[in-house]
């Protein structure tokens, strides 16, 4: 399956290059889980700030086999090499993204542009690409077509709120992390669910397929409560199934969970983050010159402290379902070279 259609961001134009497959599962979503809206533009629903989304700096980081550490990428170089080269000739950025992720990929009702934390990122890396105004192919692709999507060719990265771990190092290569989150449920208000623990035994768990949260649930500790997977394409649609009652808890990384109780004040996070997240920037593995470059980008998205492109962003999408307690920053970048 390809991705379900795309955008094409040339300057301030957009124009749509493919019309979207029409799936009844999409339709559903578009007509239960949409964003809140008030004074024209996309808000989140004022239900108050989460506050079990942190820096999941409280969790245990994962380390791989051979005691390496997933989120180690390239050092960071401004060079042009022959990726960066097939860009710049082509004129245009193709991405994987995401269209149901509220705040951090979605398209915004109002406008019908794509928009949220992941999206402002990839302009950044076009701009630093192609310069001002630059053409961006937005490639909408489900979880589970991620990783296939660059390995076959049909993006240039993928940025999708994609966690970095062991098994996905050795199939993709990844930019420095840019974000951390955890997996967590979301649940109905009224819930007798409490976290990843015994309440949730022989129950209906909703996740995406090819997520962490799949891989997580079928691990020893955690096969262990029998739950029942839901398995769907794209993680908006396990909140149509909460909402429908087709399953009892979602399983989700609790930045992705805070933007659906955003968007549904009748859910919320419960328990305690199981695992640390860090998001990174997928890329080819042949890529190498194209990972430096976009580290090179992200060291400057960083940089600022409170002025940064990062901070600004995380206040126009984030900073309001977060614990009011937080300090936001990104994470310290790490490099193996």
């Amino acid at each position: 399956m390809r991705g379900d259609d795309v955008d094409v961001h040339d300057g301030g134009r957009r124009r749509r290059a493919r019309l979207a497959t029409a799936v009844a599962a999409a339709a559903t979503a578009a007509a239960l889980a949409v964003p809140f809206l008030a004074g024209g533009r996309t808000q989140a629903v004022p239900a108050g700030p989460v506050d079990t989304v942190r820096s999941a700096a409280f969790a245990e980081a994962e380390t791989c086999a051979d005691g390496g550490d997933p989120t180690a990428s390239l050092s960071p170089s401004s060079a042009a090499g022959p990726a960066v080269a097939r860009i710049q000739e082509r004129g245009r950025l193709v991405v994987g993204v995401d269209q149901n992720s509220y705040l951090w990929g979605y398209r915004d009702p109002a406008t019908g542009e794509l928009a949220g934390f992941d999206i402002d990122l990839v302009r950044a890396v076009a701009e630093d690409l192609l310069g001002p105004d630059p053409q961006i192919v937005f490639r909408t692709i489900p979880t589970a077509r991620r990783i296939p999507a660059i390995r076959e060719g049909e993006v240039d990265m993928v940025v999708r709120t994609m966690t970095i771990d062991c098994d996905r190092v050795e199939k993709v290569a990844f930019s420095t992390a840019y974000f951390l989150s955890g997996q967590q449920l979301v649940v109905p208000e009224g819930s007798d669910i409490t976290g990843l623990d015994d309440s949730v035994r022989g129950r209906r768990v909703c996740n995406a397929r090819g997520s962490t949260a799949e891989k997580l649930l079928e691990t020893e500790e955690y096969a262990a409560l029998d739950v029942r997977q839901v398995k769907v394409a794209n993680q908006l649609d396990c909140l149509v199934r909460l909402q429908l009652g087709e399953a009892d808890a979602v399983l989700t990384d609790n930045a992705l969970g805070a933007g659906q109780v955003a968007q549904d004040p009748s859910v919320k996070l419960v328990g305690e983050p199981a695992t640390v997240e860090p998001y990174g920037i997928a890329m080819n593995l042949e890529d190498d010159d194209l990972v430096r470059r976009v580290n090179r980008v992200l060291e400057k998205y960083r940089a600022g402290g409170d002025g940064s492109r990062w901070r600004v962003s995380y206040d126009r999408w984030l900073a309001d379902m977060m614990d009011p307690g937080t300090e936001p920053a990104p994470p310290e970048p790490v490099y193996r070279d």
